[in-house]
């Protein structure tokens, strides 16, 4: 054993460490920590409740059990939260090593961000599932983009006619979902254009919904999202380019959306960039990253299913959660901020929330974050599988 434990005694098969500060941790067989119980007083969210919590062998439950480690009282506390779009095995060169994955997962744990929606990697991840201190991470496979039509090493790149078999293929290294790069600056003409012919879209996203996966596409421009919206898709990543009409359908099909809304701060500097040689193109992006607010705020005033996501990963930083949701709040206000990255987030990708009985992923914040959203950025307590992963109580 490794840490603060330092006597250990057997009973009934179970290892029970004893560290310094009198606590007791129990190892199972096979490996895993489970920590004594633990008892939290304060104001559940999303009920608005006032209650005592309980965390027993790594679950929730509400009957008080004989004994517990109260970790504080008036507290707000929340569903782990959610980051809706990130890349974790991602950088800015495309896969990096698995040293390099886990940093950004803890870095993305640490914040409450315990249930990561990964929106493309080309890295395989799966061994973060049997790491009981990470995140969970629901995949989307590797992003599928056209030909030298993205981000080099980052996607499948695959011309319209191979688009079907490479959605197939991802939807099977996936969990439920593919990403497509709907559009991106096509050089020839100067300006974001469409990926994909239509109909190649919509055969593709077919063939998704068959192979039984969710279809996102990371969308800028105006004619990009229309046509996958039309073309049956489930999510569109960033959208700045939604026109009423679109916002309408998506609002009717419940088409989600993650906006990242706090990392289209780039998009100036995109444009600044590309000035010189496509000036369309940049005079495009200024546009969308100006309206973004007014875009956005109709998608949420139409009903479209909005999430939190930061886009970390490649060239993101990871950690960031905490700033998306102070972005959020100006669309639509706290409340709806936070739910869109914790408990609607959670109902929306099929993960529990804080229910007797199931897993105990939480965060608790020593203020309100209904009053002041920058609470999110420093949480007390954060506890992943009934484990406590950061106290900042000290």
């Amino acid at each position: 054993m490794t840490g603060p434990f330092h006597t250990h005694e057997l009973l009934g098969g179970l290892v029970h460490t004893h560290s310094h500060d009198g606590s007791t941790h129990t190892h199972a067989g096979d490996g895993l920590v489970i920590d004594e119980p633990l008892h939290l007083h304060g104001t559940v969210l999303p009920q608005g409740q006032t209650m005592d919590l309980w965390v027993v062998d790594g679950h929730i439950t509400f009957t008080r059990p004989a004994s517990a480690r109260t970790l504080g009282r008036d507290l707000w506390i929340l569903p782990g939260l959610v980051d809706a779009h990130c890349h974790i095995g991602l950088g800015p060169h495309g896969a990096v090593d698995e040293a390099t994955a886990e940093s950004q997962a803890v870095t993305d744990r640490d914040t409450g961000a315990l249930l990561l929606r990964d929106a493309g990697s080309p890295a395989d991840t799966r061994w973060i599932d049997d790491r009981e201190d990470l995140p969970a991470i629901i995949r989307a496979g590797r992003h599928v983009a056209r030909t030298k039509r993205y981000l080099r090493d980052f996607a499948e790149e695959v011309e319209p006619d191979e688009l079907v078999d490479a959605v197939v293929l991802q939807a099977t290294r996936g969990d439920g979902w593919v990403k497509l790069v709907g559009d991106w600056i096509d050089r020839d003409v100067g300006d974001l254009a469409p990926s994909w012919p239509a109909d190649a879209a919509r055969r593709a996203i077919d063939a998704a919904h068959a192979a039984g996966a969710r279809v996102t596409a990371h969308c800028f421009g105006e004619q990009s999202v229309a046509e996958l919206v039309d073309a049956g898709i489930d999510g569109i990543e960033h959208g700045t380019g939604l026109d009423d009409d679109t916002i309408e359908a998506m609002a009717e099909r419940q088409v989600a959306l993650v906006p990242t809304l706090d990392n289209l701060a780039i998009f100036p500097g995109i444009a600044d960039q590309a000035a010189d040689r496509f000036p369309t193109y940049a005079t495009h992006m200024r546009d969308l990253y100006a309206r973004r607010h007014e875009t956005f705020g109709k998608a949420y005033e139409a009903g479209v299913p909005l999430y939190a996501g930061t886009d970390a990963g490649g060239v993101g930083a990871h950690g960031r959660i905490g700033d998306e949701i102070v972005a959020l709040g100006a669309i639509g206000g706290a409340d709806f901020a936070l739910g869109a990255a914790s408990w609607r987030a959670r109902d929306w990708l099929g993960r529990p929330c804080l229910a007797e009985g199931e897993r105990a992923d939480l965060v608790a914040y020593t203020s309100d974050p209904r009053e002041d959203l920058r609470v999110v950025r420093h949480p007390r307590y954060v506890v992943l599988r009934g484990r406590i992963v950061v106290d900042t109580s000290a």
